[in-house]
């Protein structure tokens, strides 16, 4: 396993790319920064949402939320469904898990479904690829500080639910020397709420220095790949829109001798690329259902022409927008132009700068540009020149001189959405009654055991207590479609493996306790078998 590549995710959560190597002159983010000269920068990443658990539900599968059923947010409060993702689809870490690595998450999920069994050796605010049995095995393993979180700007403090690390207290971002959008009013609240966002990022920074500063005592800093990213921005007009401010994601990629340091790549990246690009990475085929496209690796596809984004349910209020962008302009399909911009969400509403802003539209104290997210109504169609327009706050779509930029966005869009069967056509009540046909999730049928020795050849699942020559197989199925099967062995090692193939055991009794998962189902009752096995 020495050969194989660890990989250790970072992700800031709601975080925009306000860092130093990202050329902001307020930030102080010296681990990042680091990262960034001994990595790649890739400054045309983008996310598959603006929104936590579509944006997630895209990085943990490699599918677009709006192929799998996980567009809207959320479905696992409220509605009350999991996304009821294909049978093909499964997490990233059941593929790395399959290969002999072992796969921690500390601790943030939110991917519009329950995470299933196969999926992580431990997900727990004590995840670290320290906690593996066996410190040989190659890890994937993700950290999401979530200091960054929108709800990290409010004025109150917040109680955070992470424990692996406690930041010190840093000095606070003086609110005079941070950037105000234009499409903000310039006011002392709304200043102090960006300011504290560039704290909450150094308290992030300090969170990736200890990990790497683990990595570097635990002697694996050279053979691990480390990705930063993030599943999109924090502000009002950024999170739940298209705009960049809500899904422009800081990449930062180091793979020692593979990644040239300090260098900055041209190339145009999603989030949904990611998945793909670990696995290319790690020398582990890449499924043919994953949309997304890797970037590293020997399975590395062409470069992507387009990055393609989605709003739909946030919270409450129902809502559809489609975007796609190139490295220059923005399309935006509004599918409610009856509907205004800002649709009613409680959570977003106690966003200081969300009521700042409420503040000074009641008072007449808003410029045209501050005013256009409260008009009743919205265009069918938005394009922007994010060169020239990187606010995004001039619609070029009724604008003549750019009418065959217009066609040709709106062409790659249409085309998109029939290639990835957009759901978001399907109303969300019809979605759910398919996957749950009686009102209640499906469960996973449980493990059955078939036997292969020379006298016997599996034609009947065995029972439950049974003894075996020395020379046998053990083949482990399940009825339900793409589920993955769990087991593993009271005597000995504990560990939970995802069955790949017939299982042969020394002599010896032994308990063999299998459980079967499967995105979107409920997992199957523990199955255990009492099995003697004879020596020869």
């Amino acid at each position: 396993m020495a050969d194989k590549p660890n990989v250790l995710w970072i992700s800031f959560e709601d975080c925009l790319p306000l860092y130093g190597c990202y050329g902001d002159p307020v930030a102080r983010t010296p681990a990042v920064d680091r990262l960034a000269s001994e990595g790649c920068i890739y400054p045309h990443a983008f996310s598959t949402a603006p929104i936590c658990a579509p944006a997630r539900a895209a990085v943990i599968t490699g599918m677009y939320p709006t192929s799998i059923g996980a567009h809207h947010m959320r479905t696992t409060r409220g509605q009350a469904y999991d996304a009821p993702a294909p049978h093909y689809v499964k997490c990233l870490g059941e593929y790395l898990r399959r290969e002999g690595y072992y796969c921690s998450n500390n601790v943030k999920t939110d991917y519009q479904f329950e995470p299933p069994f196969a999926a992580w050796d431990d997900c727990s605010n004590t995840a670290h690829w320290r906690n593996r049995p066996d410190m040989t095995m190659p890890f994937f393993a993700v950290f999401n500080p979530e200091f960054t979180h929108e709800s990290g700007m409010w004025e109150e403090d917040r109680n955070w639910p992470f424990s692996y690390v406690l930041p010190q207290r840093i000095q606070a971002t003086d609110p005079d020397a941070v950037e105000v959008p234009p499409y903000f009013p310039d006011t002392p609240r709304v200043r102090r709420s960006i300011a504290k966002d560039y704290d909450n990022i150094a308290l992030c920074d300090q969170v990736l220095d200890v990990l790497l500063a683990q990595l570097e005592e635990d002697d694996l800093a050279d053979n691990t790949i480390v990705v930063h990213w993030s599943d999109h921005g924090p502000m009002p007009r950024g999170k739940r829109h298209p705009y960049d401010q809500g899904i422009h994601s800081p990449m930062i990629i180091r793979w020692p001798g593979m990644i040239e340091p300090g260098t900055t790549s041209d190339r145009l990246v999603s989030t949904v690329d990611l998945g793909p690009t670990m696995l290319s990475a790690c020398g582990i085929t890449v499924p043919p259902h994953m949309q997304g496209r890797a970037f590293l690796g020997g399975h590395a596809g062409s470069e992507r022409q387009y990055v393609h984004a989605s709003v739909d349910r946030s919270d409450a209020d129902y809502d559809m927008v489609r975007a796609v962008r190139n490295r220059r302009y923005k399309y935006i399909k509004n599918y409610f132009p009856e509907k205004p911009y800002l649709l009613w969400n409680s959570f977003r509403n106690r966003h200081p700068i969300m009521q700042e802003w409420y503040r000074a539209w009641l008072e007449g104290e808003l410029n045209e540009t501050q005013s256009i997210m409260f008009a009743e109504t919205r265009p069918i169609e938005e394009l922007y020149d994010t060169r020239t327009d990187p606010w995004e706050v001039h619609n070029l779509a009724e604008d003549g001189d750019h009418r065959d930029v217009l066609d040709r966005m709106r062409e790659e869009l249409d085309a998109w959405q029939k290639e990835t069967g957009d759901l978001g056509m399907v109303d969300e009540r019809v979605m759910k009654t398919i996957h749950y046909p009686n009102g209640e999730k499906p469960v996973c049928a449980e493990a059955r055991c078939l036997v292969f020795t020379t006298g016997s050849y599996g034609q009947a699942p065995a029972p439950d207590a049974f003894s075996l020559p020395d020379n046998h197989r053990l083949q482990l199925f399940s009825p339900t479609q793409g589920c993955s099967i769990c087991h593993t062995l009271d005597d000995g090692d504990a560990r939970w493996r995802v069955y790949t193939g017939p299982i042969r055991l020394p002599p010896g009794d032994h308990r063999l306790r299998t459980r079967v998962s499967r995105i979107g189902y409920r997992d199957s009752p523990e199955k255990t078998f009492e099995i003697a096995v004879k020596s020869e």
